[in-house]
């Protein structure tokens, strides 16, 4: 997303949250902004548990909260193949990954594909 995308989701946030101050309801907020109603429940709730810097973005989606020491221990074991780890065959599934791993790999793959030269597709979904 661009520097321009990520200030216009930002005022529409903002927008969002005076709308919270006004007494609007989420359907009302949802429909004049043009966001789904499941967004302003989330926005609404952290505005209550944070103010309004409980809606502010968090930085750009998708980049690991991994260490370096981590994404790297996660290469090594994804390199080394399923069989080191006592797999009967040389293929990676997510049934044959324990819930922690899962959460790892699925947190570590924007890193892994920086570093493999990937471009990570747009997460936002078609274009209206």
């Amino acid at each position: 997303m661009t520097d321009a995308g990520r200030a216009a989701r930002e005022r529409v946030r903002l927008q969002a949250v005076e709308r919270f101050a006004g007494g609007q309801k989420n359907r009302e907020i949802a429909a004049s902004l043009r966001v789904s109603e499941r967004s302003v429940k989330r926005w609404r709730r952290q505005w209550c548990e944070r103010g309004e810097a409980g809606v502010l973005s968090k930085g750009t989606p998708g980049w690991s909260r991994l260490s370096g020491a981590q994404v790297s221990r996660l290469e090594r074991d994804l390199d080394s193949g399923p069989l080191v780890h006592g797999r009967v065959d040389q293929r990676w599934t997510l049934a044959r990954i324990t819930g922690d791993e899962v959460e790892a790999l699925v947190a570590a793959l924007p890193a892994l594909k920086h570093l493999a030269g990937l471009e990570s597709q747009d997460r936002e979904g078609p274009k209206q």
